[in-house]
Protein backbone atom coordinates (compact mmCIF):
# COMPACT_ATOMS: atom_id res chain seq x y z
CA UNK A 1 0.00 0.00 0.00
CA UNK A 2 2.87 2.36 0.75
CA UNK A 3 3.87 2.44 -2.95
CA UNK A 4 0.57 4.25 -3.68
CA UNK A 5 1.25 7.08 -1.27
CA UNK A 6 3.33 9.25 -3.66
CA UNK A 7 0.64 8.90 -6.33
CA UNK A 8 -2.10 9.72 -3.85
CA UNK A 9 -0.24 12.82 -2.64
CA UNK A 10 0.37 14.00 -6.22
CA UNK A 11 -3.30 13.51 -7.06
CA UNK A 12 -4.37 15.41 -3.95
CA UNK A 13 -1.98 18.28 -4.79
CA UNK A 14 -3.27 18.59 -8.36
CA UNK A 15 -6.86 18.34 -7.15
CA UNK A 16 -6.27 21.10 -4.59
CA UNK A 17 -4.85 23.41 -7.26
CA UNK A 18 -7.76 22.72 -9.59
CA UNK A 19 -10.25 23.51 -6.80
CA UNK A 20 -8.55 26.75 -5.69
CA UNK A 21 -10.59 29.79 -6.56
CA UNK A 22 -10.06 33.51 -6.46
CA UNK A 23 -12.00 34.84 -3.45
CA UNK A 24 -14.96 36.93 -4.53
CA UNK A 25 -13.37 39.98 -2.90
CA UNK A 26 -10.36 39.66 -5.26
CA UNK A 27 -12.34 39.31 -8.49
CA UNK A 28 -13.10 42.34 -10.65
CA UNK A 29 -14.63 43.48 -13.92
CA UNK A 30 -13.89 46.87 -15.45
CA UNK A 31 -15.84 48.26 -18.40
CA UNK A 32 -14.28 50.61 -20.93
CA UNK A 33 -16.71 53.50 -20.71
CA UNK A 34 -17.08 56.97 -19.23
CA UNK A 35 -15.08 60.19 -19.30
CA UNK A 36 -11.50 60.41 -20.51
CA UNK A 37 -8.62 61.48 -18.29
CA UNK A 38 -7.54 65.13 -18.31
CA UNK A 39 -3.77 64.87 -18.19
CA UNK A 40 -1.19 64.62 -20.96
CA UNK A 41 -0.10 61.08 -21.81
CA UNK A 42 2.30 59.55 -24.28
CA UNK A 43 1.23 59.56 -27.97
CA UNK A 44 -1.38 62.27 -27.14
CA UNK A 45 -3.82 59.45 -26.42
CA UNK A 46 -7.26 59.49 -24.88
CA UNK A 47 -7.42 57.25 -21.82
CA UNK A 48 -9.59 55.94 -19.01
CA UNK A 49 -8.02 54.89 -15.72
CA UNK A 50 -8.87 51.65 -13.91
CA UNK A 51 -8.67 51.03 -10.17
CA UNK A 52 -5.48 48.89 -10.01
CA UNK A 53 -2.74 51.31 -8.89
CA UNK A 54 0.62 51.06 -7.14
CA UNK A 55 2.73 54.22 -7.17
CA UNK A 56 3.59 55.29 -9.84
CA UNK A 57 1.84 52.65 -11.99
CA UNK A 58 -1.84 52.43 -13.01
CA UNK A 59 -3.81 50.34 -15.48
CA UNK A 60 -5.74 52.17 -18.20
CA UNK A 61 -7.56 51.77 -21.47
CA UNK A 62 -6.10 54.17 -24.05
CA UNK A 63 -6.48 54.91 -27.74
CA UNK A 64 -4.77 56.94 -30.44
CA UNK A 65 -7.46 56.01 -32.98
CA UNK A 66 -11.15 56.34 -32.06
CA UNK A 67 -12.69 53.12 -30.73
CA UNK A 68 -9.41 51.18 -30.91
CA UNK A 69 -8.27 50.71 -27.32
CA UNK A 70 -5.22 49.13 -25.75
CA UNK A 71 -5.11 47.85 -22.18
CA UNK A 72 -1.87 49.31 -20.84
CA UNK A 73 0.14 50.10 -17.74
CA UNK A 74 0.83 53.80 -17.23
CA UNK A 75 3.90 55.09 -15.39
CA UNK A 76 4.04 58.48 -13.68
CA UNK A 77 1.96 60.56 -11.29
CA UNK A 78 -0.64 63.18 -12.05
CA UNK A 79 1.18 66.44 -12.58
CA UNK A 80 0.49 69.14 -15.15
CA UNK A 81 4.18 69.10 -16.19
CA UNK A 82 4.42 65.34 -16.58
CA UNK A 83 3.80 63.22 -19.67
CA UNK A 84 2.52 59.88 -18.42
CA UNK A 85 4.22 56.96 -20.18
CA UNK A 86 2.94 53.56 -21.38
CA UNK A 87 5.33 50.81 -20.24
CA UNK A 88 3.34 47.60 -20.89
CA UNK A 89 0.51 46.61 -23.21
CA UNK A 90 -1.69 43.54 -23.37
CA UNK A 91 -3.15 43.71 -26.87
CA UNK A 92 -0.94 45.60 -29.29
CA UNK A 93 -2.29 45.16 -32.81
CA UNK A 94 -5.59 43.73 -31.55
CA UNK A 95 -7.57 46.68 -30.19
CA UNK A 96 -10.89 46.53 -28.39
CA UNK A 97 -13.75 49.01 -28.56
CA UNK A 98 -16.10 50.90 -26.30
CA UNK A 99 -17.60 48.80 -23.50
CA UNK A 100 -14.82 46.24 -23.70
CA UNK A 101 -14.15 44.52 -20.38
CA UNK A 102 -11.09 43.58 -18.34
CA UNK A 103 -11.86 41.00 -15.69
CA UNK A 104 -10.53 38.44 -13.24
CA UNK A 105 -13.03 35.68 -12.46
CA UNK A 106 -12.98 33.04 -9.77
CA UNK A 107 -11.21 30.63 -12.14
CA UNK A 108 -8.12 32.88 -12.01
CA UNK A 109 -8.00 33.88 -15.68
CA UNK A 110 -7.37 37.52 -16.62
CA UNK A 111 -9.47 38.32 -19.68
CA UNK A 112 -9.67 41.33 -21.98
CA UNK A 113 -12.80 40.97 -24.09
CA UNK A 114 -14.77 42.93 -26.65
CA UNK A 115 -18.24 44.18 -25.71
CA UNK A 116 -19.76 41.09 -27.34
CA UNK A 117 -17.64 38.81 -25.14
CA UNK A 118 -15.08 37.82 -27.77
CA UNK A 119 -11.69 37.43 -26.09
CA UNK A 120 -8.94 39.75 -27.32
CA UNK A 121 -6.29 38.73 -24.79
CA UNK A 122 -6.04 36.45 -21.75
CA UNK A 123 -3.43 35.31 -19.25
CA UNK A 124 -4.15 31.59 -19.75
CA UNK A 125 -4.25 30.92 -16.02
CA UNK A 126 -7.69 29.36 -15.55
CA UNK A 127 -7.79 26.73 -12.79
CA UNK A 128 -4.09 27.05 -11.96
CA UNK A 129 -4.46 28.04 -8.32
CA UNK A 130 -4.62 31.83 -8.71
CA UNK A 131 -6.06 33.64 -5.68
CA UNK A 132 -5.32 37.28 -6.54
CA UNK A 133 -3.86 40.01 -8.77
CA UNK A 134 -1.66 42.98 -7.87
CA UNK A 135 0.74 45.54 -9.29
CA UNK A 136 4.12 45.38 -7.56
CA UNK A 137 6.12 48.55 -6.78
CA UNK A 138 8.47 47.79 -9.72
CA UNK A 139 5.54 47.74 -12.19
CA UNK A 140 5.37 43.96 -12.53
CA UNK A 141 1.73 42.85 -12.56
CA UNK A 142 1.25 39.39 -11.12
CA UNK A 143 -1.32 36.70 -10.56
CA UNK A 144 -0.31 34.74 -7.46
CA UNK A 145 -1.36 31.58 -5.63
CA UNK A 146 -2.08 31.00 -1.92
CA UNK A 147 1.67 30.70 -1.18
CA UNK A 148 2.56 33.91 -3.01
CA UNK A 149 4.07 32.13 -6.02
CA UNK A 150 3.62 33.98 -9.32
CA UNK A 151 1.42 32.03 -11.72
CA UNK A 152 1.62 34.80 -14.34
CA UNK A 153 3.56 38.05 -14.55
CA UNK A 154 3.58 40.92 -17.02
CA UNK A 155 7.40 40.96 -16.91
CA UNK A 156 7.24 37.82 -19.07
CA UNK A 157 5.49 39.62 -21.94
CA UNK A 158 7.23 42.91 -22.76
CA UNK A 159 6.37 44.94 -25.84
CA UNK A 160 8.93 47.69 -26.51
CA UNK A 161 9.92 48.46 -22.90
CA UNK A 162 11.85 46.97 -19.99
CA UNK A 163 11.29 48.20 -16.43
CA UNK A 164 13.98 47.94 -13.77
CA UNK A 165 14.40 44.24 -12.94
CA UNK A 166 12.79 43.02 -16.15
CA UNK A 167 14.66 40.38 -18.16
CA UNK A 168 15.16 39.02 -21.65
CA UNK A 169 16.28 35.41 -21.35
CA UNK A 170 16.98 32.25 -23.29
CA UNK A 171 13.68 30.42 -23.62
CA UNK A 172 11.72 33.67 -23.58
CA UNK A 173 10.87 36.42 -23.51
CA UNK A 174 13.70 37.04 -25.98
CA UNK A 175 12.94 40.39 -27.61
CA UNK A 176 11.43 43.85 -27.69
CA UNK A 177 9.56 45.09 -30.77
CA UNK A 178 9.13 48.77 -31.59
CA UNK A 179 5.79 50.50 -32.06
CA UNK A 180 4.96 51.43 -35.66
CA UNK A 181 4.08 55.12 -35.12
CA UNK A 182 2.54 57.44 -32.52
CA UNK A 183 -0.91 56.77 -34.00
CA UNK A 184 -0.53 53.16 -35.24
CA UNK A 185 -0.21 50.78 -32.30
CA UNK A 186 1.05 47.71 -34.15
CA UNK A 187 4.50 46.12 -34.34
CA UNK A 188 7.01 48.40 -36.00
CA UNK A 189 10.20 48.00 -38.03
CA UNK A 190 12.72 47.32 -35.24
CA UNK A 191 13.45 44.55 -32.76
CA UNK A 192 15.98 44.07 -29.99
CA UNK A 193 16.59 40.34 -29.74
CA UNK A 194 18.56 38.15 -27.36
CA UNK A 195 20.39 35.54 -29.43
CA UNK A 196 22.87 32.90 -28.30
CA UNK A 197 25.89 35.24 -28.44
CA UNK A 198 24.43 38.66 -29.21
CA UNK A 199 21.94 41.18 -27.93
CA UNK A 200 21.23 42.65 -31.33
CA UNK A 201 19.00 45.37 -32.75
CA UNK A 202 17.51 44.61 -36.17
CA UNK A 203 15.47 46.10 -38.96
CA UNK A 204 14.51 44.46 -42.25
CA UNK A 205 17.83 45.52 -43.82
CA UNK A 206 20.29 46.13 -40.98
CA UNK A 207 21.48 44.69 -37.69
CA UNK A 208 23.97 45.75 -35.04
CA UNK A 209 24.92 43.98 -31.80
CA UNK A 210 24.61 46.05 -28.63
CA UNK A 211 26.40 43.35 -26.58
CA UNK A 212 28.36 40.44 -28.03
CA UNK A 213 30.17 37.57 -26.30
CA UNK A 214 32.80 35.19 -27.60
CA UNK A 215 32.46 32.31 -25.14
CA UNK A 216 29.39 30.56 -23.81
CA UNK A 217 25.85 31.68 -24.57
CA UNK A 218 23.53 34.20 -22.97
CA UNK A 219 21.32 33.01 -20.15
CA UNK A 220 19.68 36.41 -19.69
CA UNK A 221 20.03 40.18 -19.96
CA UNK A 222 18.35 42.27 -17.24
CA UNK A 223 17.73 46.02 -17.05
CA UNK A 224 18.91 47.00 -13.59
CA UNK A 225 19.42 49.95 -11.27
CA UNK A 226 22.48 49.87 -9.02
CA UNK A 227 21.89 52.01 -5.93
CA UNK A 228 25.54 51.84 -4.83
CA UNK A 229 26.88 53.44 -8.01
CA UNK A 230 23.60 55.18 -8.95
CA UNK A 231 23.86 53.64 -12.38
CA UNK A 232 21.51 52.04 -14.90
CA UNK A 233 22.85 48.89 -16.54
CA UNK A 234 22.12 45.88 -18.67
CA UNK A 235 23.36 43.04 -16.46
CA UNK A 236 23.94 39.75 -18.22
CA UNK A 237 24.75 36.17 -17.32
CA UNK A 238 26.59 33.76 -19.59
CA UNK A 239 26.53 29.97 -19.40
CA UNK A 240 29.57 28.27 -17.81
CA UNK A 241 30.41 31.45 -15.93
CA UNK A 242 29.66 32.18 -12.28
CA UNK A 243 30.18 35.93 -12.74
CA UNK A 244 27.78 38.63 -13.80
CA UNK A 245 28.80 41.18 -16.42
CA UNK A 246 27.28 44.58 -17.09
CA UNK A 247 26.84 47.10 -19.88
CA UNK A 248 26.52 50.49 -18.19
CA UNK A 249 23.97 52.77 -19.82
CA UNK A 250 24.03 55.90 -17.66
CA UNK A 251 24.75 57.35 -14.23
CA UNK A 252 22.07 59.96 -13.47
CA UNK A 253 22.55 62.34 -10.55
CA UNK A 254 19.28 61.24 -8.93
CA UNK A 255 17.43 58.06 -7.96
CA UNK A 256 17.41 55.54 -10.82
CA UNK A 257 14.89 52.99 -9.55
CA UNK A 258 11.94 54.41 -11.50
CA UNK A 259 13.42 54.17 -14.97
CA UNK A 260 12.58 52.31 -18.15
CA UNK A 261 14.51 51.11 -21.21
CA UNK A 262 12.73 51.69 -24.53
CA UNK A 263 13.18 50.52 -28.11
CA UNK A 264 11.81 53.52 -29.95
CA UNK A 265 9.68 53.93 -33.04
CA UNK A 266 12.77 55.23 -34.85
CA UNK A 267 15.00 52.32 -33.78
CA UNK A 268 16.62 54.26 -30.96
CA UNK A 269 17.47 52.79 -27.58
CA UNK A 270 16.65 55.20 -24.75
CA UNK A 271 16.38 55.22 -20.99
CA UNK A 272 13.95 57.57 -19.25
CA UNK A 273 14.24 58.19 -15.52
CA UNK A 274 11.54 59.56 -13.23
CA UNK A 275 12.24 61.58 -10.11
CA UNK A 276 10.21 64.24 -8.32
CA UNK A 277 13.34 66.39 -7.98
CA UNK A 278 13.61 66.88 -11.75
CA UNK A 279 12.29 70.39 -12.29
CA UNK A 280 11.64 70.35 -16.04
CA UNK A 281 8.94 67.71 -16.27
CA UNK A 282 9.85 64.90 -13.87
CA UNK A 283 11.33 62.75 -16.67
CA UNK A 284 14.91 62.82 -17.86
CA UNK A 285 16.30 61.06 -20.94
CA UNK A 286 19.37 59.51 -19.33
CA UNK A 287 20.60 57.32 -22.19
CA UNK A 288 20.23 57.63 -25.98
CA UNK A 289 21.75 55.46 -28.71
CA UNK A 290 20.91 54.99 -32.40
CA UNK A 291 22.61 51.66 -33.15
CA UNK A 292 21.53 51.43 -36.80
CA UNK A 293 22.54 54.92 -37.85
CA UNK A 294 25.49 55.17 -40.19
Amino acid sequence: MSSWKPFALAFFFLFAIAQAKVPASNTFKYVNQGEFGDFVVEYQANYRVLDPFTFPFQLCFYNTTPNAYTLALRMGTINSRLILRWVWEANRGNPVGENATFSLGQDGNLILAHANGRVAWQSGTANKGVVGFKILPNGNMVLYDSKGKFIWQSFDSPTDTLLVGQTLRAGGPTKLVSRDSPTRNVNGAYSLALEAKKLVIKSSSKSNPLIQISQGTFEYVRFNSDSKTNSLRLDYKVTKSSNMAAYTLSKPEFNTTLSYFRLGIDGSLKVFTYDTRIEDGLWRETFTFYPLKK
